[in-house]
């Protein structure tokens, strides 16, 4: 059965803004990207790397640059869907510190869409959603081993 875009399910679409000092840049996260896209958990809509200097000015990458910050990302190279535009890059500007490099990363959870599937079947509907950042969880489950057990 083809999907129309009334029965189509999508997973959630998540947009991610990922800082790093420019001498800390060892190529692993987009290794890491890329696993995720080849094995399909997500699809990748947009990938813009942005560079603020220590004066604040912002460049916008080209992926292909070879030798520059976003070389490492050229395998995404023409990841546009036109999700992320120029005001959002703009905006995301704001919160890179400067002398940083940020990748501005806006992707699908496909691994998600069967879910998201059956919940419209069941005439379900998303009341909440929240995500939690992975250092408060691991700071709450440091605190969960370190209590003592009950008696």
């Amino acid at each position: 059965m083809t999907a129309t875009p009334e029965t189509e399910a999508h997973g959630p679409v998540d947009f991610v803004l990922l800082e790093f000092p420019l001498d800390g840049l060892t190529g692993r996260a987009s290794e890491e990207l890329m696993k995720l896209v080849d094995s399909g958990m997500i699809r990748l809509f947009d990938l813009t790397i942005v560079v603020k200097d220590e004066d604040g000015a912002i460049e916008v990458l080209e992926l292909t640059d070879p030798g520059g910050p976003g070389e490492a990302f050229s395998y995404f190279a023409g990841a546009r869907s036109g999700l992320l535009d120029e005001d959002d890059i703009a905006e995301a500007s704001v919160a890179i510190m400067p002398g940083r490099v940020a990748a501005l990363i806006v992707y699908e959870n496909t691994w998600a869409a069967p879910f998201v599937a059956a919940v419209r079947e069941s005439k379900g509907e998303l009341v909440a959603s929240t995500r939690i950042p992975a250092p408060d969880v691991m700071a709450a489950l440091d605190a969960l081993d370190a209590k003592p057990p009950a008696a």
